[in-house]
């Protein structure tokens, strides 16, 4: 018998997320969806199909390996390459058929003369910091770089893009700076003659908040996920939880009062009880944070993590649950019942955000995919 863990990927629910992102931003924007960091850590191989399936026009990730995965799945739509191009990955980019950024002249050059060497043209969106201060072409080197960029005769610039520092954060001034920023650099790249069909700015907090009439594209990630928090999370946001991490029960102990369990014996039984041993630990995402404080649900009731959570194991008080047996189906996250352990609740416990607690499950965890 297998290792019962595993996260159960609601296609279904995932599909709901992208059709609720498509009526909120209408039928100008296309939807590129972030695939990245193995689809958000719920298993590319079966959210990327499904959004292709759904109808979604381009894909993101953040390494040309990860754009590698996507076409060997069979997908043919456009990929855009967020983190950039190395230095050596020229080619790949011409035989994936990849949509680069740029922002960096050097590499814009490497890229031209791969295309030149393959007679292709390279597609590839600039992308400019308009205030998140880590990745694109600072404003006013603009005026400089755009006579080099439009030298290199094997690529085109087939996108504008920049990125929200505090988009969760809707009321703060640095958006609107960054948007009127945008907008100016987009008249500054079409005076110099570029043509770019795509403009994009929103990822899924700002597609909530945000009008942006000048943009065509937006970048759903976290909301696709079911896991957008913030300012944005209204309750009008029907979104929907995408991933369910569960196991079972899979050893039961009596133990007296006195009795430490676990590393350090964090946890010293104030009563006779009962101790359940889940096989899931830090090894598999469950995060060494919820030691001692973390719940799982056991049959629609709240049980708590009882000491230190382990690699491979975390233990759990369930002398108030004395119905609970070996083989019973745990929830670690999701719902079970009238109950529900959202990401949200999760990644406040750690001090985290619901991104890392989705990309943290590891991959020795098997994720099932179901609906969809």
């Amino acid at each position: 018998m297998s290792r019962p863990t595993r996260a159960e990927i609601d296609l279904s629910a995932l599909q709901q997320n992208l059709r609720q992102v498509r009526r909120t931003v209408g039928a100008h924007c296309q939807i590129l969806a972030m695939v990245k960091a193995d689809a958000y850590g719920h298993g590319v191989r079966g959210v990327a199909p499904a959004l292709a399936a759904a109808g979604v026009e381009q894909f993101a990730v953040a390494l040309v390996d990860e754009a590698r995965e996507l076409r060997e799945l069979g997908l043919s739509q456009p990929i855009l390459v967020m983190g950039g191009i190395f230095a050596g990955e020229e080619d790949l980019v011409v035989a994936l058929d990849l949509q680069p950024i740029v922002d960096d002249l050097a590499a814009a050059q490497r890229l031209d003369r791969a295309g030149r060497q393959a007679g292709r043209i390279i597609d590839y969106h600039l992308k400019i910091d308009t205030g998140m201060g880590r990745l694109g072409l600072p404003p006013e080197e603009l005026g400089a770089f755009l006579p080099r960029l439009a030298e290199l005769s094997h690529l085109r610039m087939t996108g504008l893009m920049s990125h929200l520092a505090v988009a969760d954060e809707p009321h703060r001034r640095l958006n609107d700076r960054q948007i009127a920023s945008f907008r100016a650099q987009i008249a500054r790249v079409e005076a110099a003659g570029f043509s770019p069909h795509f403009r994009h700015l929103a990822n899924s907090a700002a597609l909530y908040s945000r009008d942006l009439p000048d943009c065509n594209l937006v970048r759903p990630g976290i909301a696709l996920y079911g896991g957008l928090t913030g300012e944005t999370a209204t309750a009008e946001i029907a979104q929907q939880p995408v991933m369910r991490l569960v196991s079972a029960v899979a050893r039961l102990r009596a133990i007296a009062p006195g009795t430490g369990v676990s590393y350090g014996h964090r946890f010293v039984a104030s009563r006779p009880s009962r101790v359940a041993a889940i096989p899931i630990g830090y090894g598999d995402g469950y995060n060494r944070l919820l030691s001692g404080r973390g719940e799982v649900l056991i049959g629609g009731r709240r049980a708590t993590v009882a000491g230190t959570v382990c690699m491979d194991w975390t233990m759990v008080d369930v002398t108030d649950l004395p119905d609970v047996k070996i083989g019973d189906p745990v929830t670690l996250l999701g719902r079970d019942g009238d109950d529900q352990i959202s990401a949200a609740e999760w990644a406040e416990q750690v001090g985290s955000i619901t991104y890392e607690v989705f990309c943290n499950i590891s991959r020795r965890v098997p994720r099932v995919f179901v609906g969809g």
